[in-house]
């Protein structure tokens, strides 16, 4: 595999990685928020609402950068490289799928060809 099919397959895995966490925050948001309403109390409604916008909010702020950065990789700018390299870092923290999308994709845009070929295209 060629080092332009290895950045365009860790693109393409931080797009979905940011696409399912985006899907899984609103999920949280309605599960949680819609838990209050169905309890038809005051208090639980406000409660679920501040809970479920804060987790939900969460998890979709932490996956624009995915989006974000893997569409960059598509169209291969260096700056997206960067964005993806310290985004890895952080999602080797969700355990398992995280930690392997992570690894996998530090391991291509730290290696050396990869760093030539991003100082290539500029």
């Amino acid at each position: 595999m060629k080092v332009d099919q290895h950045i365009t397959l860790v693109a393409a895995l931080q797009i979905g990685f940011g696409v399912i966490g985006i899907l899984i925050g609103l999920v949280i948001f309605l599960a949680v928020t819609g838990g209050g309403i169905l309890s038809h109390d005051t208090h639980a409604i406000a409660i679920t609402s501040v809970v479920g916008g804060l987790v939900g909010g969460a998890f979709i702020l932490f996956s624009i950068p995915d989006i974000i950065g893997g569409i960059g990789l598509l169209k291969r700018k260096s700056w997206a490289r960067i964005l993806i390299i310290i985004v890895s870092c952080i999602d080797l923290l969700s355990i398992p799928f995280g930690t392997a999308v992570g690894i996998y994709s530090l391991w291509v845009l730290l290696h050396d060809d990869t760093v030539k070929y991003f100082q290539e295209q500029n």
